[in-house]
């Protein structure tokens, strides 16, 4: 607890940017999952209610690569500032929708948030590592990852009644009072930007460029490109770069068969859907915990590749429990075993990555592998909708499960390739 208690005592800007992630967190799961609930009142459509995960999940994939090149030039508490404040007027026109008539008002705002997160994100995790010294980034992505849980267990509660108490009105002015308060805890941050080494080498180049008719798009699609290129350079990104495609097909199969199966196999209500799904958030809150008290004593490789291996087997048994028994208590059970390696890996993977990559191009490599995992997640919803009926429920989840296994033990006996290796010392000329 002696890490934990001290980046948060210690590291200001740190402690002010979680706090203000906690909250505009908080708000986004608020909205989510109001919207959800008030889009099917005010429609009774469950294609409807689908519109949203589509509107939500098309930004990252035509959006994701791009936005993270804007941020490695942009200063990223900017950055964070300018779109907290946008995500606050969006919400804006929920208040105009009354009746179904309206509802495209609705997927335009979550279309717009979406987009919007694509710059948010990357600066955020981009940001972390100028705030804390290295030693700390592990302990930082581990409270980072339990944040998230909370603000999930927390802000799903509370969209639930505030859309039953007063509707999309209600919805939108809190979530947007979250997005003005992190905004505040941002603005108090102290850090600066500084130009970085990568930018220094470029200068002379884009000066020039910029003097060329389209010197601004050729030098848009070349700083593209090059994320898009670093997402693949050397063993230990592509090592990442696959897991992360891997895994986000599994995240697909799961977000769409999780409900069929809490149904059909285990014959459980939406009641007992919704309190199995939030019970992984407690799990997540200890998890976070504990990875963060043990972070700097831990090889961040390593801390990935025991999540990543346990995690597989407890998705595992709480898939193929109901072929011996139809309690709902096993799932309850695996939901909150499940969040201690989730974190682990989380914050091991984050962690890795940020050490992998300089600040400067952080932003650009991010946003790529975030879209190439959302269409991969894409691609794992639309073929677990077509293999859930030809194959079965339980068949296709086992696939999920065995691929985070897999993933373990690839990246476990791969652990130093994913240890960056210090630039050699130059003998300084007499």
């Amino acid at each position: 607890m002696k890490d934990l208690w001290g980046i948060l005592a210690r590291q200001r800007d740190y402690r002010l940017m979680l706090s203000a992630g906690l909250i505009s967190l908080i708000g986004d799961w608020l909205l989510r999952t109001g919207l959800a609930f008030q889009v099917y009142v005010l429609t009774g459509s469950t294609l409807a209610s689908g519109g949203l995960l589509l509107a939500s999940f098309v930004p990252p994939v035509l959006l994701g690569s791009l936005a993270g090149v804007f941020v490695d030039r942009w200063d990223r508490r900017k950055t964070m500032i300018v779109t907290n404040i946008l995500n606050a007027v969006v919400l804006l026109p929920l208040l105009a929708v009354r009746d179904e008539s309206a509802i495209w008002i609705v997927y335009g705002v979550v279309l717009a948030q979406s987009c919007l997160q694509q710059f948010f994100s990357p600066a955020e995790q981009s940001l972390v590592p100028v705030l804390v010294d290295s030693k700390q980034l592990v302990t930082a992505n581990a409270l980072n990852s339990q944040i998230r849980d909370l603000a999930r267990l927390v802000g799903a509660a509370l969209g639930g009644v505030l859309a039953a108490v007063g509707g999309l009105t209600l919805l939108a002015l809190a979530d947007a009072c979250t997005f003005l308060i992190a905004v505040v805890l941002i603005v108090g941050m102290r850090h600066r930007r500084t130009a970085t080494s990568h930018e220094h080498e470029h200068e002379h180049d884009d000066a020039t460029a910029a003097e060329e008719a389209g010197g601004a798009i050729r030098r848009l699609r070349a700083e593209w490109t090059e994320g898009l290129r670093l997402c693949v350079a050397g063993q230990a990104m592509r090592l990442l770069f696959v897991f992360c495609l891997v895994t986000g097909v599994g995240e697909g199969i799961m977000s769409t068969l999780f409900a069929p199966f809490v149904s059909a196999e285990l014959g459980g209500d939406g009641t007992a859907y919704g309190l199995i799904v939030s019970s992984q958030a407690i799990g997540g809150i200890v998890g976070g915990l504990v990875a963060a008290a043990i972070g700097s004593r831990l090889p961040a490789a390593t801390m990935w590749g025991v999540g990543a291996f346990f995690f597989g087997p407890v998705d595992l048994t709480l898939f193929c429990y109901p072929l011996l028994s139809d309690s709902l208590i096993p799932a309850f059970a695996c939901m909150i075993i499940v969040g201690l390696p989730g974190a682990f890996t989380v914050a091991g993977m984050m962690t890795v990555f940020q050490n992998l990559t300089e600040d400067g191009t952080r932003g650009r490599i991010f946003g790529a592998i975030t879209a190439t995992e959302s269409i991969a997640v894409l691609i794992g919803i639309t073929s677990a909708g077509f293999l859930g009926d030809a194959v079965g429920i339980i068949p296709v989840l086992v696939f999920q499960g065995l691929g985070y296994v897999v993933g373990g033990v690839v990246i476990l006996s791969r652990r130093r390739v994913l240890v960056p290796r210090p630039e050699p010392v130059l003998p300084q000329p007499a």
